[in-house]
């Protein structure tokens, strides 16, 4: 599986902005000049510069070394973990232009000029990966990632070029699945193993890998705001309720399908009637904390970082396999 969400570490790097750039001005940390900084702006593009060679030497020291290289290739992977990875390359790239926007803006760049320099940013980043894939055995590049990842880029530009604004954010959460401890057979061996504990070698057991890759728990949503679309000026709709469309999968146990083999060779499959594959789509009510008043700049800052996830909430979910659920509380 793909380690694509990088994108924290990315975030890291470029926050950590040169001390002695703000020694050279006055302004305050979290204040956004009128005109351009250049203090600002050039220690932001040497971060910038330097974090992706480094976030990309890393990763080809650290992940893809483990891995034969071959020569650049392609790789079609489409409907693999049943869509919830491209889901993933589509809300990455949209945070990291929108971060990436935010930053040039930090530096005192107009607002239009910011939100491409973040589109471009956010797309840079991630066709970097794909080419680190592209020259990987074990996978190749893909155009379908490139394509979710343009889309997650369009989507933030063309809210900031059409409204200035941000109105329906990307957003997600996640859950752990109660996984069945039922014992599979081996196809080829009297070995045993479990869904459980198939899904615990894939996706792992940790905070951050339920949050980053647990594919059977991990919700994205586009989560619109209700007021942003409301043109009565005094109206008292609440200006922080949004509306959320969610997708997720359920009982995915393999890229393609629910077989594997394990490392001592043994082969085993998920029933598909005890085990079926199947996709999730979801509507709730959310909250967009950015639209919550306050004067603190910090505060704004935690409201924007919390923004990343959907508020647990009742939901209603209608499935592929043409059910059609109530939820009292979704994660």
């Amino acid at each position: 599986m793909k380690k694509r969400h990088i994108l924290l570490s990315f975030v890291f790097i470029l926050f950590s902005i040169n001390t002695f750039a703000q020694r050279q001005e006055k302004l305050r940390l979290f204040e956004i000049p009128d005109t351009l900084n250049k203090a600002r702006f050039w220690t932001l593009n040497g971060s910038i510069a330097s974090g992706y060679v480094g976030t990309m030497s890393l990763l080809s020291i650290a992940w893809y070394a483990d891995y034969e290289r071959s020569k650049f290739h392609l790789f079609d992977d489409s409907g693999e973990w049943m869509d919830v990875d491209k889901a993933g390359h589509f809300f990455s790239t949209y945070f990291e232009s929108k971060w990436t926007k935010d930053l040039y803006r930090w530096t005192g760049v107009e607002d239009r000029k910011a939100a491409y320099a973040g589109a471009i940013g956010g797309m840079v980043y991630q066709a970097g990966i794909e080419v680190l894939d592209g020259f990987s055995e074990k996978w190749g590049f893909s155009v379908w990632d490139i394509a979710f990842n343009t889309a997650g880029a369009a989507t933030f530009l063309s809210q900031e070029l059409l409204w200035e604004e941000q109105r329906i954010h990307l957003k997600l959460s996640a859950h752990l699945p109660r996984y069945d401890t039922t014992p599979l057979q081996a196809l080829n061996s009297t070995a045993t193993t479990t869904v459980k504990e198939r899904a615990n070698a894939l996706f792992g057991t940790s905070i951050p890998s339920v949050m980053l890759k647990e594919y059977n728990g991990l919700t994205l949503w586009a989560s619109g705001n209700i007021s942003a679309f409301i043109k009565k000026e005094d109206s008292r709709f609440p200006k922080w309720l949004n509306v959320a469309v969610g997708y997720s999968a359920e009982n995915v146990y393999g890229g393609f399908g629910n077989a594997w083999t394990d490392d001592a060779g043994n082969r085993f499959m998920a029933p598909a009637e005890q085990y079926p594959r199947y996709r999730q789509f979801l509507l709730a009510p959310d909250v967009d904390f950015t639209r919550i008043p306050t004067k603190s700049k910090a505060l704004k800052i935690v409201f924007g970082i919390l923004n990343i996830v959907k508020i647990p909430s009742p939901a209603i979910e209608y499935n592929t396999q043409g059910k059609l659920r109530f939820h009292a509380m979704y994660f």
